[in-house]
C-alpha cells in the first residue's frame, strides 16, 4: 500500500484550537495516529490492529477528518483507507479575545431538554424508536426524566416549551447575528395538510418572528421517521429565525425590530429560546418540534453566535 504525499508541517489558525484538542485528547485517536505514522490502513485493518470495534474507530477517525489531521478515500472493495496528512502541527495562540473561537459558533440542543413548558392535550413525546414517553394526551409526560430521549414531541392549540442555551462567546467579543434552525409544524388529529398554525420563536421574552407552518405533513415517510412511527405526522419543515443588529427575520424575511442589542445578553446568563403559539395568535392549531431522528433533516435544534469580524 503506497504512501500518498503529506505535508511536514499542518499549520492551525487560533480558531482552530479546540478541534484539535478535541481530536488529540482521546486515547484511540491518538493511537490511530500512531498507526497510520507507519503507512495508510484500512477501518478494517485498524480495528484488527488496535483491538477495537470497527464502529469505534469509524467515529474516532471521523473526529480526526474534521481536524484534518488524517484524510481518506476509497480503496479496493470500497474500504475506507486512512492516512495522516502531516508529520507535525504548528497551532497558532490567540492573541485577542475570541480569536480562538470559530467565526460561527453552534450549540445544538436535544428537543427534549427544555426548561419550562406549557402543554395541554393532545399532546406528547415518542422517542428515536418511535415509543411512546409515559402516555399519549397526558401533560405530565412533558415532566418525566426520559423526556430527554425525545426525538419528536407536539401539542395542539396554544402552548410553549422553552430551552435554555449557554452562551459561547467572551464579553468582550460583539456578536454580529444570532440564529435559531428547527425542523416544524402544525399539529392536527392524525395529520392535515392545510391546517396553518403560527408558530413564534421568543428570546429572552422578545419576539424574533412568526411562522405560519401551512399544515401538518403527513402525505409521505419522513425521509429519517422510524417506519414503526403510525402517528399521522411524518415530516415538518426546517425553518430559519434570525436575530441581526438591523432587526429580525424568519426565513430570510423581515419579520420584527427586535435587534442582537435589544437582547440582554450576558456571558454569564442563560439565552432563552421559546417556540409557542400564543394565545393571541390567530392560527391556534399547536405545532410538532422534530428532533434528530425525525422528520427529514438530521439536526436538532441548532442556535448559532455569528461574532463580528
Amino acid at each position: 500500500m503506497s504512501e500518498p504525499h503529506r505535508q511536514d508541517t499542518q499549520r492551525y489558525p487560533a480558531s482552530r484550537i479546540l478541534d484539535v484538542a478535541k481530536a488529540l485528547s482521546g486515547d484511540v485517536r491518538v493511537r490511530i495516529l500512531e498507526a497510520l505514522g507507519r503507512q495508510p490502513m484500512s477501518i478494517s485493518q485498524l480495528a484488527e490492529a488496535l483491538g477495537v470495534a470497527q464502529p469505534t474507530i469509524s467515529i474516532n477517525v471521523q473526529i480526526l477528518e474534521q481536524a484534518e489531521l488524517i484524510v481518506s478515500a476509497p480503496g479496493a472493495n470500497r474500504e475506507k483507507i486512512c492516512s495522516v496528512t502531516c508529520r507535525s502541527i504548528l497551532l497558532e495562540l490567540p492573541t485577542q479575545p475570541g480569536e480562538g473561537l470559530h467565526h460561527v459558533e453552534e450549540i445544538h440542543m436535544p428537543i427534549g431538554m427544555y426548561s419550562i413548558c406549557s402543554v395541554s392535550p393532545p399532546c406528547g413525546m415518542v422517542g428515536r424508536d418511535a415509543g411512546l414517553i409515559g402516555s399519549q394526551d397526558d401533560p405530565r409526560a412533558f415532566y418525566m426524566p426520559e423526556r430527554t430521549e425525545a426525538a419528536l414531541l407536539w401539542f395542539a392549540e396554544a402552548g410553549y416549551v422553552e430551552y435554555y442555551f449557554a452562551n459561547p462567546l467572551p464579553p468582550s467579543v460583539e456578536l454580529e447575528e444570532l440564529c435559531i434552525r428547527a425542523e416544524v409544524c402544525s399539529e392536527a388529529p392524525g395529520f392535515r395538510e392545510d391546517w396553518p398554525s403560527d408558530i413564534t420563536v421568543s428570546v429572552n421574552g422578545l419576539p424574533v418572528g412568526t411562522w405560519t407552518s401551512p399544515g401538518d405533513f403527513g402525505e409521505r415517510q419522513g425521509k429519517l421517521t422510524p417506519e414503526k412511527w403510525k402517528g399521522g405526522t411524518q415530516y415538518g419543515q426546517l425553518t430559519e429565525w434570525r436575530v441581526t443588529r438591523e432587526g429580525s427575520f424568519v426565513n430570510g424575511v423581515s419579520a420584527e425590530p427586535t435587534a442582537i442589542a435589544g437582547l440582554g445578553l450576558a456571558f454569564n446568563k442563560p439565552i432563552r429560546i421559546r417556540f409557542e403559539v400564543r394565545e393571541d395568535a390567530a392560527n391556534q392549531r399547536g405545532l410538532n418540534l422534530f428532533g434528530s431522528g425525525f422528520g427529514d433533516y438530521p439536526q436538532n435544534i441548532v442556535l448559532s453566535f455569528t461574532r463580528r469580524s
